[in-house]
């Protein structure tokens, strides 16, 4: 059900990306108290212009059916900071992050919707 989406800057080799992933997977498992089997993460390089500049930079989208709320986005926001910042070189001043609370009828998974 959450999905997290993060389009970056800066290049990533398979490996890094594959370390990114599994963490930003375990992150979001862990401030939505969701199991990880239903977390999917999306990460993919993008041309980004931000504050006028091409410096490293992200942008990041993070939709969920329920268990958004100021202080879970405040720890998901930290977190996934602290993630591209370690990994990427990315500063948190960088990073635009957006969450959607999703209805259930209009999430859709198994040929089916949650709602």
């Amino acid at each position: 059900m959450p999905c997290l989406r993060v389009q970056v800057s800066v290049p990533l080799g398979e490996e890094k990306k594959k370390a990114v992933l599994s963490t930003l997977s375990r992150i979001v498992s862990g401030a939505l108290g969701k199991p990880e089997q239903y977390v999917m993460v999306v990460i993919g390089q993008s041309a980004i212009m931000m504050s006028g500049t091409d410096m490293p930079s992200a942008f990041v989208d993070m939709r969920s059916i329920g268990k958004l709320n100021q202080k879970t986005n405040t720890q998901l926001t930290r977190e996934i900071c602290a993630v591209l910042n370690e990994n990427m070189g990315i500063a948190a001043e960088r990073v635009f992050l957006n969450f959607t609370d999703v209805s259930a009828a209009n999430w859709g998974w198994n040929n089916q919707t949650f709602g």
